[in-house]
């Protein structure tokens, strides 16, 4: 049995290609399904099986494209009210790929008809667990609905109990989520492998005896996750249309120019620091990066369903068009160019300044206020000294709450706080962007409230 990783950083979850050297079983694929149509090239084997663990509330699945283009059979639980063809499978199930053997094993939790699946091939054994098991950790009980959470914390504890007694201590362990989703909860350990065997002995979901206290402890972590969550179940019980990652043709200065004038949303995905030193008015900074905090945060902040246009080189385009049908935001327009004098000439520029801790120590007049993006939770921990916090994702709906005037603001690294500037500024306010990260605080002389 050979598996292949398929990492999509940007979300902080992982597909995978699992194969006999003949054929291919794929479990959880992402939207922009070219990626495992080449991995499956790559390995020389024919995918003939696609299987989801869940109805996903992070991702906006591949899996119905990927079954349709390859003329693969398409494993969903037999309990989901899903609106396309597909191969019911239920708790217990085998179905054979090519010399591997494929089981169903419900693990509910994460959502009401999770499944994991565990694959046996020549005495060894790989368990792909979605959002159930993870390393060090378990996918959290919240989506589904407030009223459910306790109870699928619940099934959550015994589903993993339950897993870890239906495969071999030797079993690799493959999770879909716990690499920087906001669907794991819990002291993720940040491995890269694991093994039942290492879960068992360490992961608090197995170690912990107490079910009642393993309940209250994982609720009382839980933190907020993306509001756009709550479009991915429902596009994907639907049955997703297949993805356009083509670049559209760019607008011209005129056009951008106007959509600038009557306040859509024109996303400049350069990095912060050149954002910060000139960009046209109006627009917004959402640097691009490698795509780990872009798309989470832009599909978390702007209003959707709004009209977005993507402002920056070809490459920063087509990655973030790539990264954004992920979350379901398809088809958003392009300004293409280098900056402001290439994009829009016309439209007047704007500029705010970029501090470190110590230059915000040295410099911020006692009077004008530091505002904190982070999470609710984030703050709590440890804050800056008579700092305001208003979240980063509540920042649109409470503007009025922005301190006016001058206004120093941060949060764990810098990236949300570019993000916050930006959208006080197109807002009519003074931002200071305070480009540091918060762990590096207390070093540089800042007073802390814990």
């Amino acid at each position: 049995m050979d598996v292949t990783v398929i990492d999509t950083s940007a979300l902080g979850d992982r597909s995978y290609l699992v194969h006999d050297g003949r054929v291919a079983l794929v479990v959880d694929p992402q939207r922009d399904i070219d990626r495992v149509i080449a991995a499956a090239e790559a390995a020389g084997v024919r995918i003939t099986h696609v299987a989801e663990t869940h109805i996903h509330n992070d991702y906006v699945t591949g899996g119905l494209e990927l079954a349709r283009e390859t003329g693969a059979a398409y494993l969903v639980n037999a309990a989901d009210p899903v609106q396309f063809e597909h191969t019911p499978i239920t708790d217990g199930e085998r179905v054979d790929v090519g010399e591997l053997q494929v089981r169903a094993v419900s693990t509910p939790g994460h959502t009401e008809t999770h499944l994991s699946y565990v694959v046996t091939h020549d005495g060894e054994q790989a368990v792909f667990s979605g959002g159930s098991l993870l390393f060090g950790s378990v996918g959290r009980t919240d989506l589904v609905g407030p009223a459910k959470t306790t109870q699928l914390t619940h099934a959550q504890y015994a589903s993993v109990r339950r897993l870890v007694g239906q495969a071999q201590e030797d079993a690799a362990l493959y999770p879909t989520h716990g690499f920087g989703s906001f669907c794991s909860s819990g002291p993720a350990t940040g491995a890269d492998s694991s093994t039942m065997a290492e879960q068992r002995a360490h992961n608090h979901a197995l170690t912990d005896e107490d079910e009642a206290h393993f309940v209250e402890q994982l609720i009382a972590n839980l933190s907020a996750y993306p509001t756009y969550y709550a479009h991915m179940g429902p596009a994907n019980l639907k049955g997703p249309d297949p993805v356009d990652l083509t670049v559209p043709e760019p607008l011209d200065a005129d056009e951008l120019t106007r959509r600038l004038q009557q306040g859509e949303w024109v996303v400049d995905l350069r990095e912060r620091v050149a954002f910060a030193d000139g960009h046209l008015s109006g627009a917004v900074s959402f640097e691009y990066g490698d795509g780990a905090s872009f798309t989470t945060f832009l599909g978390w902040v702007l209003p959707w369903n709004d009209r977005i246009t993507l402002a920056g080189s070809r490459e920063q385009v087509e990655q973030a068009i790539r990264d954004l049908s992920r979350i379901g935001i398809d088809s958003p327009d392009a300004a293409l160019g280098s900056g402001p004098a290439q994009m829009a000439p016309e439209v007047a520029t704007a500029s705010y300044r970029r501090v470190g801790w110590e230059q915000m120590l040295a410099e911020r007049p006692s009077d004008e206020p530091v505002l904190d993006v982070r999470r609710a939770d984030e703050y709590a921990a440890s804050h800056v000294d008579g700092s305001v916090n208003v979240p980063l994702h509540e920042l649109l709906t409470r503007m009025d709450e922005v301190p006016t005037g001058t206004v120093w603001v941060h949060c764990g690294s810098g990236y949300r706080a570019g993000v916050a500037a930006s959208l006080i500024q197109r807002a009519g306010g003074s931002p200071v962007h305070v480009d540091a990260a918060f762990g590096d605080a207390e070093a540089a002389g800042v007073p802390l409230t814990a």
